[in-house]
């Protein structure tokens, strides 16, 4: 009965070290982009993204949780537009802040989570008229701290954030072709 433990406890032991090394090989900093094109011009797209107060109408995350807390600073739309939410254990808590807003082409937005992990990264949307549509692009990107690697082990990040992406954009599109 101990032998049998004692081999138990030394395979658990070997496949967590597997998992730690192999989160190691992961890269230092991650990427997840979605673009889709919209029938509609740049600057009837650009302004629901630009100010926080729109995000309801359209972010796949505002419908995680009906009584999540919000709260706009700053400007109220564009450069220094700020953005807090504290939400349940689907959407968690952080802030943003518009850093550049290059009307009605790109936003940069400082994108702070802290909880449920904590993570500083950088969102871009870029905007780029196609004939009678618009492509727009939503990235994410920053840096993959230890406990990220290890996470990326199990879960595809590039999918899981994307499908949010995806959504999002799509309800970007409704609201915009009406």
């Amino acid at each position: 009965m101990l032998k049998a433990a004692a081999i138990i406890a030394i395979v658990i032991a070997v496949g967590i070290a597997g998992v730690l090394v192999f989160a190691l090989t992961k890269p230092d900093s991650f990427r997840v982009e979605r673009s889709l094109a919209l029938k509609a011009p740049a600057n009837a797209i650009y302004p629901l993204v630009a100010d926080f107060h729109f995000w309801t109408s359209w972010s796949p995350y505002e419908e995680r949780d009906p009584a999540m807390k919000r709260t706009y600073g700053g400007t109220v739309s564009g450069q220094g537009a700020t953005y807090a939410w504290d939400g349940n254990n689907n959407v968690g808590a952080g802030h943003m802040e518009i850093l550049e807003a290059n009307t009605p082409s790109k936003l940069r937005i400082k994108l702070d989570f802290e909880r449920p992990f904590e993570g500083h990264n950088t969102a871009d949307f870029t905007f780029v008229p196609q004939g009678d549509a618009t492509l727009v692009t939503w990235a994410m990107y920053g840096p993959a701290p230890f406990m990220s690697k290890v996470m990326q082990v199990f879960i595809n990040m590039d999918t899981m954030i994307g499908k949010d992406f995806e959504a999002g954009l799509a309800s970007l599109k409704k609201l915009t072709e009406k």
